[in-house]
């Protein structure tokens, strides 16, 4: 039976979800009114479940917005007429160089139009395109790059020296195209493959592109298939999900209700009625979608920073009318750190939903980000928060009225709303009551089709099969309270064992946190002899301040650590090894202490 006729069968459960109407408000009020004319078209394309309709339905968005601004990068300001002739051509130009459908095509790339122009036009013709993190370098750039073979790589100009590093080490590529006016002997500008390549539609094999791989702070970067998760219905070429359709179908509108939930029938910018994303954090980033999915699919406005500084972003906020935007923690720290008279310098009356997550944020920056920003004009608090990740897609959302309604939510990362969510006694096997710590435990319309490509071996290391459902294990432990709200409390692959004690090294950073000289801390195991390993902390003061490991220790007693729990090493850094998204890389503070070592314990 074809995918269509089996989505007719779940229509009466998919219309009784307060998701689905949440949804087509949400649509509705960004298309406006002029939609409804060519509604008959969108249903069409929705329901053909074909390559070829789904395609259309993107580009049945840029005609009817063909003058609304789709892009603000840097000094360049496209619209939604332009974004498409430069997708088209870009996509009949990669045909030409041969690449066929599910072949992939890597870019490494900052923020910026070409990002999205990439993400479109792969999307057309079929190909993943993973999202590679440009901070790499040497073998582990080479090593990522590798697991997805890509046929074609395109990166920005200021990383020819790391390509040419490493190009002999990439033997799928290809083709080599490249972002600027520099472009070595052998390779492709991507302006010149643009001007030379036709505007006509070109021969469509839709599949989503989007390819992220997760964070790698703990271990080697994983790739992640979206095309396939979020992607099953639009395309023919992506995999399917490993339950029934209906199921599926659940799940997928749940996935994207984030849309409605952070407040997208309820955002109208005056002068463009529509959503303005900002996107401050790397575009590589799973988490980051978030900040531009308004963008891929509702005809918003994207707005891209090429690289984070803290007073741009509230300058920008103020100049280009921001209305939304995904940020890391560390980003908003970075933010309340500015001296009065430039936070108190910017009109922020704009902001509607100020989406964080990638890292815990401590409960003070998000009191403190709300008053901000309701101190300079926001006409509600804005902080939303959300957990979840490169695998799973978005699980909880944490909105303004939860913690509103109850302060105590402010330490929670919200409830369900866009996934499954249960708490696992994994020593006993049966599922948490409310305030019982457990393994958090997901379903997502990405995890059910989850498959690591190029690392496919790892995927049972973190599927659970319990009554015979499939869940996702993140290694994250935590509660669900009466209400359904989640407490992340720490995780398992970074937990220490010392002297055969456990140890969570979130318990004692988040009270280190707490010291108002420290800016961030990351809790590593470091080797002891006599016990196998012990807890370290990596302290980062803010700006101007002084500390000493007496002073940290005194303030952790304080608060009721004691024994095993507090560390036994305290170091001060000028600053965290940390991705921009803000998650600290503790593989590579941990390399310093173990290096020529194997962890035991």
């Amino acid at each position: 039976m074809k995918k269509g006729a089996k989505l007719w069968r779940a229509f009466p459960e998919i219309l009784g979800m307060k998701e689905t109407w949440g949804l087509m408000i949400t649509f509705m009020r960004q298309l406006g009114l002029r939609s409804l004319v060519k509604l008959p078209r969108y249903v069409t394309a929705l329901l053909g479940l074909s390559r070829k309709g789904i395609a259309g339905l993107f580009v049945l968005l840029w005609d009817l917005f063909g003058e609304r601004e789709a892009i603000v990068s840097g000094e360049k300001r496209f619209t939604f007429r332009e974004y498409k002739e430069r997708v088209f051509r870009l996509a009949n130009g990669l045909q030409s160089l041969g690449v066929k459908p599910k072949e992939s095509i890597a870019e490494i790339l900052n923020n910026g139009n070409e990002f999205l122009e990439m993400v479109f036009a792969c999307s057309l013709v079929g190909c993943p395109m993973p999202f590679v993190n440009w901070h790499m370098k040497g073998d582990e750039l080479a090593a990522t790059i590798n697991r997805r073979s890509p046929r074609v790589v395109v990166f920005e100009g200021e990383f020819i020296d790391k390509i040419l590093e490493i190009k002999d080490k990439l033997n799928s590529v290809e083709h080599w195209i490249v972002v600027g006016d520099k472009v070595p002997a052998g390779m492709i500008s991507y302006e010149d493959l643009i001007a030379n390549s036709p505007t006509k539609m070109p021969k469509a094999n839709f599949i989503l592109a989007l390819n992220p791989y997760t964070a790698g702070t703990t271990g080697v970067p994983k790739s992640s298939n979206y095309y396939d998760g979020i992607g099953y219905l639009m395309s023919d070429l992506a995999e399917g999900p490993r339950i029934n359709l209906k199921e599926y179908v659940r799940l997928l509108i749940k996935e994207f209700s984030f849309l409605y939930w952070y407040g997208g029938a309820e955002i109208s910018d005056k002068i463009s009625h529509n959503i303005r994303c900002l996107i401050p954090t790397p575009m590589y980033h799973a988490g980051t979608i978030v900040g531009w999915a308004p963008f891929l699919l509702l005809g918003a406005t994207a707005v891209t920073m090429r690289e984070f500084d803290p007073e741009e972003f509230l300058r920008l906020i103020e100049r280009e009318r921001i209305n939304w935007t995904f940020v890391a923690p560390t980003i908003l720290q970075r933010v309340l750190a500015l001296p009065d008279e430039i936070k108190h310098r910017y009109d922020l009356s704009s902001m509607h939903s100020l989406i964080c997550a990638a890292a815990p944020c401590p409960v003070e920056v998000k009191k403190e980000i709300n008053e901000l920003f309701l101190r300079q004009g926001a006409k509600r608090n804005v902080f939303n928060e959300y957990y979840g990740s490169a695998e799973t897609a978005i699980i909880t959302i944490l909105l303004p009225g939860d913690y509103a309604e109850n302060p105590k939510r402010y330490a929670s990362v919200g409830k369900p709303r866009c996934a499954d969510l249960r708490i696992f006694n994994d020593k006993q096997k049966t599922w948490c009551q409310p305030n019982e710590e457990g393994l958090v435990l997901s379903r997502s319309c990405t995890t059910v089709s989850l498959r690591y490509p190029g690392s496919e071996e790892k995927l049972p290391e973190s599927i659970k099969i319990i009554d015979g459902e499939e869940w996702f294990d993140d290694g994250l432990l935590g509660y669900a309270d009466e209400d359904g709200f989640l407490y992340l409390t720490s995780r398992v692959k970074e937990m220490l064992i010392s002297g055969g004690v456990n140890i969570y090294p979130h318990e004692i950073e988040s009270i280190i946190l707490k010291h108002p000289k420290v800016f961030d801390v990351a809790v590593i195991p470091v080797p002891d002899k006599d016990l196998g390993e012990v807890p370290a902390a990596i302290v980062q003061l803010k700006e101007g301040e002084k500390m000493g490991e007496d002073e940290v220790m005194e303030h952790c007693k304080k608060n009721n650590l004691y024994g095993f729990k507090l560390p036994k090493l305290v170091e001060f850094v000028k600053e965290l090894p940390r991705h921009v998204d803000g998650k600290v890389m503790k593989r590579e503070l941990e390399e310093k202490y173990w290096k020529g070592m194997e962890r035991r314990g």
